[in-house]
């Protein structure tokens, strides 16, 4: 059975850390690790409380992580139904370990991400995204 990473991160314009006038470096690594989760074969889920606060609402763990620690909880990360990390990103290798996968020191290095904005790109506009 595939391994399912869940992860429910807090509001955000995108995922990817390539929107807005900054670009946030730790959502851009993230994203690629994921990218590469995902093509191992793990079922990636993930959330933006922006987006989908019924996704936050409708899981009891993450709602009750929610009511104790409020947004310092998030981003959650859950492998198969277990809360595995609260507050952070964490790395590929951690996420390869959760896993039950092997991350090379080649695998480590960023993949460039299919469609990393969070909307259609403008062409007129300074970033593309958002």
């Amino acid at each position: 059975m595939p391994t399912t990473v869940q992860v429910f991160d807090p509001a955000l314009c995108c995922s990817t850390g390539v929107c807005g006038p900054s670009v946030d470096p730790q959502l851009v690594r993230f994203a690629a690790d994921l990218d590469w989760l995902a093509a191992q074969g793990v079922t990636v889920e993930r959330y933006n409380l922006a987006r989908q606060p019924a996704a936050f609402a409708a899981d009891a763990v993450v709602r009750g992580a929610l009511e104790t620690l409020g947004d310092g909880a998030l981003p959650l990360v859950k492998v198969d139904g277990a809360v595995r990390s609260t507050g952070l990103y964490p790395t590929r290798q951690t996420l390869a370990d959760w896993a039950g996968l092997v991350a090379s020191a080649r695998s480590r290095d960023a993949l460039p991400l299919a469609g990393a904005c969070c909307g259609p790109k403008d062409p007129g506009a300074a970033t593309g995204c958002c």
